[in-house]
């Protein structure tokens, strides 16, 4: 059985009217305000996804960027020669050095004693010493190579030079990497 509320009668012919709604107390939003909470809301989230993609768009150009500019270059004798003077013996850095270095082997006794007598040298005179080299002569046969430079040691104060000639052998191990180096009598 359904009980249902006594309706009351409709008096005086006409229709009933229709009022605006009632003001909002204050811990209800207005109706109007509603779709405007909805739409910052989706204005929010499309700028914050915009720039999530720029943001990892950006991180991707980075990394490869970083990844090109720090990319170890093996494919030519001479670049490698140039980069493992520059690492042994103007940087000291064995470690970067070891990087243009045959993976097993070879013979960098005359170059360890050039690096010494250097370093004994400028605490010996407490000067510093330089050390350039002129353009290299590659000779490139199958997977080896020579090439030849003049290496110049030249004091800080300029008060000294001595140039001496040097042979580097390479071998193309997965890229050129420099196997020996040795004084050119």
């Amino acid at each position: 059985m359904c009980v249902q509320p006594p309706s009351e009668p409709v008096t005086g012919g006409s229709a009933p009217r229709v009022s605006d709604p009632p003001p909002a107390t204050p811990g209800e939003s207005s109706p109007e305000a509603k779709p405007r909470r909805k739409r910052l809301r989706l204005w929010v989230a499309m700028v914050a996804g915009v720039a999530a993609l720029l943001g990892l768009g950006g991180i991707g150009v980075a990394v490869l960027v970083y990844d090109r500019e720090t990319k170890i270059e093996r494919a030519a004798p001479d670049a490698v020669a140039d980069n493992f003077l520059r690492a042994y013996l103007v940087d000291r850095n064995d470690e970067r050095a070891s990087l243009y270095q045959c993976k097993s082997g070879g013979d960098f006794g005359e170059i360890a004693s050039y690096r010494a007598d250097i370093v004994a040298r400028e605490k010996q005179f407490s000067v510093g010493i330089l050390v350039t080299w002129s353009s290299f002569a590659v000779q490139t046969n199958g997977a080896n190579a020579e090439v030849t430079t003049d290496l110049t040691k030249t004091t800080s104060d300029k008060s000294g030079r001595l140039r001496d000639s040097w042979r580097l052998t390479l071998v193309d191990q997965d890229g050129w990497r420099v196997c020996g180096a040795s004084a050119v009598s």
